[in-house]
């Protein structure tokens, strides 16, 4: 070898690495700003074509100075309520709100305060600027400081602005606490299985590098308004690129060390590795990113915000595991997997080791394999009716006691239900009396009111605004309820049986009654989508028809199995009566992509030693020799994923539990036994109608 060709050998890695070494440098913060262009508010979340959206749109006319309510509650102090509050009281919390007019972070509107029937509560309402941004939490200091002057009286804020600034406190473990939380897991599960000191570095190092370059390309794009990124996207992303670029890594660095037990040269081991596992990556990337991109389809904004920005995660952890890590394990060679030394697997034809003794399981009796495993994911998937998406109740949103929570539930005790959080009416001015007299009849509606010039309902002349009012509409029951649903859709019913009215009814239930109908339609639509697009990618890799017909069935059904775990745990063990509307699409998304990655895993390289071996011994050398790294990438992709759990909201616990168990039930059950026995049980009839299926060979 001339010294010009060895020079290039050791060249290529040395710059990529060095490439990549700049890329962390100048990015990897970016993993900490990615807060910065981030969004909370989740009415800019909203599905885009929905009537409560128009009504978002309607109302902007009438807040002269848009603004963000704060709800100030007033019980007898430590009586939670029992005693009865007096006019001087009320006087006095009528001028503690009157005195925020003028203050910081306010837009000069507070409301009087209003008591409640039975006497024991006052409510009233400040308005707060919509783009106090972090200093939200000081301004609410201010407004609670100011209200707790009234003597002998509990104090509490909730209402819009006291429940972002609580969203907002749970989403503040997203830069540091999930991201350590995730990473140490992910390092802790590494040292245990590969016993490896240094591996497990290098795999760390290039998820982290993968996640720099992705939260940069994200923060360009969302400073220029081309993505929306909220709290929920960001730590979904952190997870998800953590996880998919140390499955991708377990992955060639499992093939590395396969190919160094063959040779002495380390680049002809790593050509070998690059060349074996780049189609299994690629195929595995472009899996989760279409299904992703897939997201766009949907009429949630969140939904379509969470697409484009999960696909650039994949495909940077795409690019670290087939650039930063070849480059770093070339360099390394041997030392990777010190103090281990590289070994090439078992065949699985001596049925030594775990691996192989579950493979000569599958050998020997694959029909009763097969049908045992279906019949268990058949029972679980029983009980998937019973997973509820229809919402979270706001007692629910927070897995930990929230103030906004607490103080709404103060709210509800002593008020209607839907006080605090009313439906809002927008209609022609020439026909309020009778939309006013077609809310007020109502079955559901406690009280109407219609804003006027002074911006305090009932002091003054309606506002006029285009021709349009504005009316405010307290339900019976609590906003988030089933009943105040259904109150919506009878008030809807009337407000357009008004001829002429062009009335539009929104607010807070309308919002999650209109988000759950689009995410009912958004899966009718993405799921199919979804599966198409993975059936297509495993047919151009296996190329066959048959096998991936199969894969796609066992995932889906593995889906559905997951569910039916999740209803039982959900509710029994969790406490929650629901799930976020999105919960599901999100599980079958990440669940059924991620799932098919392992399928890819496995069944690329069965198919690779069915070229030379036939069906039967190459599902058996196949499951042995990818068994032990399948099985590590599904124990740190549920662990990663896991680690969602950290931040205190019931839709990241929701679906780091269905991903996490899904997962672990994709590897253990569907990937290691029902695909194995299914393709042994079947032959070579499972490559139909590729060259594979006319082999010679069994």
């Amino acid at each position: 070898m001339s010294s010009g060709t060895r020079l290039a050998r050791w060249l290529v890695p040395v710059v990529l690495l060095v490439a990549w070494l700049g890329i962390g440098g100048t990015l990897g913060p970016y993993a900490g700003k990615l807060g910065e262009v981030a969004t909370n508010d989740q009415a800019a979340f909203l599905p885009q074509n929905a009537e409560s959206t128009q009504v978002i749109d309607a109302q902007r006319a009438f807040d002269r100075d848009e603004s963000l309510p704060a709800v100030v509650v007033w019980t007898a102090d430590g009586s939670a309520g029992a005693g009865r509050l007096d006019r001087t009281q009320r006087d006095a919390a009528t001028r503690a709100l009157r005195s925020l007019d003028d203050a910081p972070g306010t837009t000069g509107r507070a409301s009087p305060a209003l008591p409640s029937k039975d006497g024991r509560a006052l409510q009233g309402v400040v308005q707060l600027r919509p783009d106090l941004g972090d200093e939200l939490p000081t301004a609410l200091d201010r407004v609670g400081r100011a209200a707790s002057q009234v003597s002998g009286t509990d104090v509490q804020l909730s209402g819009p602005a006291a429940s972002q600034a609580d969203l907002s406190d749970a989403f503040a473990g997203i830069d540091g606490l999930l991201l350590g939380v995730a990473l140490a897991t992910v390092l802790l599960i590494l040292l245990l299985v590969y016993r490896s000191l240094l591996l497990p570095f290098v795999i760390i190092v290039g998820a982290v590098f993968a996640l720099g370059l992705a939260c940069a390309v994200v923060y360009v794009l969302a400073d220029h308004d081309v993505v929306r990124v909220d709290g929920q996207v960001q730590g979904i992303l952190s997870i998800l690129v953590i996880g998919a670029a140390t499955d991708y890594a377990l992955l060639l660095t499992a093939r590395f060390r396969e190919e160094l037990a063959r040779s002495e040269d380390r680049t002809a081991a790593m050509r070998a590795a690059l060349r074996r596992s780049f189609g299994p990556i690629v195929a595995s990337g472009a899996t989760v990113a279409l299904a992703l991109l897939a997201l766009l389809l949907s009429d949630l904004t969140n939904n379509r915000a969470l697409g484009p920005v999960g696909a650039i995660g994949i495909a940077c952890a795409v690019l670290s595991a087939l650039s930063f890590l070849p480059a770093a394990l070339l360099l390394l060679g041997r030392a990777a997997y010190w103090p281990a030394k590289p070994r090439a697997p078992r065949d699985g034809s001596d049925g030594h080791g775990v691996w192989g003794r579950v493979a000569a399981l599958v050998d020997r009796a694959p029909r009763k394999v097969w049908a045992g495993t279906l019949a268990a994911l058949c029972l679980c998937a029983a009980f998937a009716p019973g997973l509820t998406s229809k919402g979270v109740p706001l007692d629910e949103i927070f897995v930990n006691d929230a103030p906004s929570v607490a103080a709404q539930e103060t709210l509800s005790r002593h008020f209607p239900g839907g006080s605090g959080n009313p439906a809002v009416v927008v209609a022609d001015a020439a026909r309020l009396d009778r939309v006013t007299a077609a809310a007020t009849g109502t079955e559901g509606v406690s009280d109407v009111s219609v804003l006027t010039a002074s911006g305090r309902p009932g002091a003054g002349k309606p506002l006029v605004v285009d021709g349009r009012v504005r009316l405010d509409v307290t339900l019976d029951d609590p906003a988030d309820s089933d009943a105040a649903k259904r109150t919506v859709v009878r008030l809807r019913d009337a407000v357009h049986g008004v001829e002429g009215a062009r009335g539009l009814v929104g607010g807070y239930t309308a919002q999650q009654y209109d988000t759950q109908k689009t995410a009912e339609h958004d899966r009718k639509l993405i799921v199919p989508v979804v599966l198409a697009i993975i059936l297509v990618i495993l047919v151009g890799l296996l190329r066959s028809l048959l096998t991936p017909l199969l894969l796609v069935a066992t995932v889906a059904l593995n889906f559905v199995a997951t569910l039916g775990v999740s209803a039982l745990v959900f509710e029994h063990v969790l406490g929650f009566s629901g799930t976020d509307s999105s919960v599901p699409l999100y599980g079958f998304v990440f669940l059924v992509a991620l799932g098919v990655d392992y399928n890819i895993f496995l069944m690329s390289r069965v198919r690779e030693e069915s070229v030379r071996h036939g069906t039967r011994q190459g599902v058996l050398r196949g499951l042995t020799a990818t068994g032990g790294v399948i099985t590590s990438a599904g124990v740190v992709l549920a662990a990663t994923f896991a680690a969602l759990g950290v931040i205190p909201l019931a839709f990241l616990v929701q679906i780091a539990f269905i991903v996490a168990f899904g997962v672990l039930l994709d590897t253990l059950v569907v990937r290691s036994l029902l695909v194995p026995a299914l393709v042994r049980d079947i032959g070579r009839t499972a490559w139909w109608p590729g060259a594979l299926s006319r082999s010679t060979k069994d």
